[in-house]
């Protein structure tokens, strides 16, 4: 079996700068015959490839998705079979037996490794688009919550990703509180405070509705469309609460 040629598909840019570095160490521990793939150059010396925000290809996305997995789940301290299980049932549903299997193996190799989380995160901000960049946010915290709580050490480590990536404070909140529920949810899943009026309940609503659209990361396929869908059910959800409690139609 050919471990990791699904590392060699469709990617360009992941192979330059930390997370080159950390694709070198992984493709020299896990593949016998790595030099099969043309990837001798893959630490960070490898050049490259031109920057720019871009709708991520699914491989992309899926290393972006590995590296900073193993950074959540090495957070507090233990790695937990709930979260293993989370991360493969999805790398399942996404692409299928055969590279699901790979991919677990990339990760428990990764997860030996000590992650440059800073500048992983800017070279991930540098080439994938904002809701890519949010979807991979709401990826983490299902990690997270895998065990069924987000541990404070995994929440913080989130949110300094969330923080690396560029997402905003607003972004954040409204993403952790669809995981992290207290009496504001509602409200910080619209990105508003509890004294907005009427109309300003429903122009957040209607803004949220568009950030979160499902169509936003139709490029990233079939499994991230169906949790971009749950998102946007939050926001749904969130609104028709607010509106329950308020009495407004």
């Amino acid at each position: 079996m050919k471990y990791g040629k699904w590392l060699a598909g469709g990617l360009g840019w992941a192979f330059g700068g930390p997370i080159g570095g950390i694709l070198g160490f992984v493709l020299g521990s896990v593949y016998d015959n790595a030099e099969e793939l043309g990837m001798e150059n893959t630490g960070r010396d490898y050049k490259s490839r031109p920057t720019g925000s871009r709708p991520a290809h699914s491989g992309d996305f899926a290393v972006s998705l590995l590296v900073l997995t193993a950074a959540v789940m090495k957070a507090d301290n233990r790695i937990l079979k709930a979260e293993l299980d989370y991360v493969k049932a999805f790398f399942l549903r996404q692409f299928g037996e055969h590279y699901a299997r790979e991919q677990m193996l990339v990760l428990r190799e990764i997860l030996k490794q000590d992650i440059p989380l800073k500048d992983v995160c800017e070279q991930i901000k540098h080439h994938i688009d904002h809701p890519s960049r949010l979807q991979l946010l709401h990826y983490l915290f299902g990690i997270s919550i895998a065990d069924g709580e987000v541990h404070p050490l995994e929440l913080k480590v989130i949110e300094q990703i969330a923080s690396y990536l560029g997402i905003s404070h607003p972004d954040f909140g409204s993403i952790k509180a669809m995981f992290v529920k207290d009496t504001k949810s509602s409200y910080h899943i619209l990105e508003i405070e509890p004294a907005a009026t009427d109309d300003e309940v429903k122009k957040a609503y209607r803004r949220m509705a568009v950030k979160y659209h499902p169509d936003k990361v139709s490029h990233l396929g079939e499994e991230f469309q169906k949790a971009a869908k749950e998102k946007f059910q939050k926001v749904n959800e969130a609104f028709q609460q607010i509106k329950k409690e308020r009495g407004f139609s």
